[in-house]
């Protein structure tokens, strides 16, 4: 089971990055956190901007309502999506 938290203004989510895949996409839950392949390499940052446009993207919300909180150096990732609740993150990835 994904490890979210509601909060005031959205959901915080744990997220697994393996970064360097032939496609972006998600690959499921893996020990509470959402497993994502980027394309991105982990290099000045790619990788976390491109985490950042996938999930915007996928989520059909603009970017700066997706915000990076920790792990900019690590594959394992807290990220808030701001202006969308759980049902809605859940449906939109697929994990309900």
């Amino acid at each position: 089971m994904l490890n979210l938290k509601e909060i005031e203004d959205g959901i915080k989510l744990e997220v697994k990055v393996q970064p360097r895949s032939s496609k972006n996409q998600i690959i499921g839950e893996y020990e509470g956190a959402l497993k994502i392949k980027l394309t991105a390499a982990p290099v000045e940052g790619e990788a976390n901007q491109a985490l950042i446009k996938f999930l915007a993207d996928l989520l059909s919300i603009p970017k700066r309502n997706v915000v990076l909180v920790k792990g900019e150096s690590s594959r394992n990732k807290t990220v808030i999506v701001k202006g969308i609740n759980k049902e809605e993150l859940l449906k939109k990835i697929g994990q309900c």
